[in-house]
């Protein structure tokens, strides 16, 4: 798939099928993060993956609304390095997470980021350093084709922006 195609094509997935991620795919998404810019090429990011179902359980129970972590075959958790980088970590494993999506898209992967997390019980879990803050999360896998009348909602409700109302050139135009 394109780059463009993927970028396209990306959705938020909340509902997977119980089929392992390949080992090669994995390790192509975490390439297409190890290869994101960053400020001065500090790359002060760490990923964990977790495939374990009981650590994927425990982790979806530690947001509002990350549920359906359980339901992912893989949880990758972005974690930035605020020694390295305190003013960019969050810039950065943010730019390295979004590679991952839309390497993931291309492998015919579906993702959804989630915020909505207990930082301190997903350190504890994962035993991440002090030093490191969870940036986000990324649930990984097949998507399973269901009907979500709420998502199908949402998205007439909030379409994505004309190109028109985001973009000024030369000067701000909102």
């Amino acid at each position: 798939m394109e780059a463009f195609e993927a970028i396209r094509a990306r959705r938020s997935v909340r509902s997977y099928l119980p089929k392992p991620v390949p080992e090669d795919k994995i390790k192509k998404i975490l390439e297409a993060a190890r290869l994101a810019p960053s400020a001065k090429n500090v790359q002060p990011w760490y990923f964990v993956v977790v495939t374990d179902a009981e650590k994927r359980k425990k982790i979806a129970r530690s947001g509002r609304f990350a549920g359906f972590l359980k339901e992912a075959p893989v949880v990758i958790v972005g974690c930035g390095d605020v020694k390295s980088s305190p003013k960019w970590y969050m810039v950065d494993v943010s730019i390295a997470m979004q590679n991952m999506v839309i390497a993931a898209t291309a492998e015919g992967l579906g993702t959804c980021w989630v915020g909505s997390f207990d930082e301190a019980l997903v350190k504890e879990i994962l035993k991440i350093l002090e030093q490191y803050k969870v940036v986000a999360l990324l649930a990984v896998g097949y998507p399973r084709k269901k009907f979500d009348l709420m998502s199908k909602l949402l998205h007439l409700a909030r379409r994505k922006k004309r190109l028109e109302q985001i973009v000024g050139f030369e000067e701000f135009r909102g």
